[in-house]
């Protein structure tokens, strides 16, 4: 039970920070944290910015993940259908998670985006307006950030029945690359294109395992549970 409960919040650790440092979620962070940034003058109000925006996605991301499992697991009937074939189910959605991360396959996702307006009413607001931008910019889904929250995530807490933990972990996982970058504009570094541009080339080799991982497991599970080979 640790080793399985260990494993379940690792996991939305990691799909947590895969989200962040994929290209739409990576460029919106640091778009959004360098905006901030220009704010303020003193290099702590910035770091602590950073953080009240990361503070914004973690709750938005748990507010919903709170919701959406909450909802599945509360409802009788599709909570005994979700613990009868949940092991059925998680296998074709994993293949499909995993072909959307090797671009196997694609969808275009129309995001809700935050207009100029509204980024710069919250970017306004101090500490409180930056939360309030990364409570926004976490619910702008790319396609990307959509499969591994949707598709992941929420089938993970489901079957786990993790209503508050897995959604809390993914989104301390968004969270760590953008301290990182708020910290670096706060103290001046001069190499977030640098940056920008190895996290682009971990994120691809990352995603790429990622999804050759769940295209497996997602096989194995099928294997198992559907067509009872295994």
């Amino acid at each position: 039970m640790i080793d399985a409960a260990f494993l379940g919040v690792a996991s939305a650790l990691w799909l947590g920070i895969l989200t962040s440092i994929s290209p739409c979620p990576l460029a919106t962070n640091i778009a959004a944290v360098s905006f901030i940034g220009k704010q303020f003058t003193s290099a702590p109000r910035v770091a602590l910015s950073g953080i009240f925006y990361v503070l914004g996605r973690m709750l938005a991301y748990l507010g919903l993940g709170m919701a959406l499992v909450a909802s599945l697991l509360s409802a009788p009937q599709l909570s005994v259908f979700l613990q009868k074939y949940m092991n059925r189910i998680l296998g074709p959605v994993l293949i499909l998670v995993g072909m959307v991360l090797l671009e196997l396959l694609r969808f275009n996702l129309a995001g809700g985006g935050v207009g100029e307006r509204m980024r710069e009413r919250a970017g306004k607001g101090g500490v409180w307006g930056a939360g309030l931008l990364g409570f926004l910019f976490a619910l702008s889904f790319c396609p990307v950030s959509a499969a591994l929250f949707f598709g992941s995530l929420i089938p993970l807490s489901v079957k786990d029945g993790s209503r508050v933990l897995y959604p809390l972990m993914y989104g301390a996982g968004t969270g760590l690359p953008v301290i990182v970058i708020a910290m670096m504009i706060a103290f001046g570094a001069k190499s977030i294109g640098a940056l920008f541009r190895k996290l682009t080339r971990v994120e691809l080799w990352a995603r790429r395992i990622t999804g050759a991982i769940f295209i497996a497991v997602g096989v194995y599970y099928s294997l198992v549970y559907i067509f009872e080979i295994l």
